[in-house]
């Protein structure tokens, strides 16, 4: 039984390893303005225009038991956009348990009709995987981000990127988009 305590950690590393070796990196930017993405409806979403902002970036799904969160990511944009120079980014995605189905028509539908979200929501893209988008590579790589490796765990996990565009913090997906911790990062 007592094996089974250093065989679980064991396990837990190799999983987290092939999750980044089954990546193949095929982005070089190291900096958030670098990137150009698309957004629900086509057009293209430059994140140069950002500059000087900070900025949440977040993965989301219209079928998750934390989907109520785009109600708290609307408030805190809502909030401090005008105040504190801050942006609210989301990136629907269908990683997990295929809890967003929709199509890019579908998705602006439902965040518009469910929580009236007005902040910039792109095209819906892979958070992980061997199709992993670029971005998110930037967001999970220190190779890239110069920050820090991490794994997106679900749904609604946040990334704060700071006014140089550099990554600062990552977020659990269970923490709420107003916790005291975020809105203290947006504010300072």
């Amino acid at each position: 039984m007592k094996y089974i305590y250093v065989l679980i950690p064991v396990i837990l590393i190799g999983i987290y390893a092939f999750n980044f070796a089954n990546v193949k990196l095929t982005s070089n930017k190291t900096n958030l303005y670098d990137f150009i993405v698309t957004d629900l409806q086509g057009n293209k979403f430059d994140f140069s225009t950002l500059k000087g902002k900070k900025i949440l970036i977040v993965n989301t799904a219209s079928k998750c038991g934390l989907t109520p969160q785009y109600k708290e990511l609307q408030e805190i944009y809502s909030t401090y956009k005008d105040s504190h120079n801050f942006v609210v980014v989301g990136f629907p995605s269908n990683n997990f348990l295929f809890q967003e189905p929709g199509n890019n028509k579908k998705i602006e539908k439902f965040c518009e009709l469910n929580y009236g979200v007005t902040f910039p929501m792109m095209s819906k893209i892979d958070v992980k995987g061997k199709d992993q988008a670029e971005i998110y590579q930037f967001l999970t790589h220190k190779k890239l981000n110069g920050f820090k490796d991490s794994k997106v765990k679900w749904n609604f996990q946040k990334y704060l990127i700071g006014r140089d565009g550099k990554l600062e913090k990552i977020i659990n997906p269970k923490t709420k988009p107003n916790d005291a911790s975020i809105v203290s990062w947006i504010t300072k």
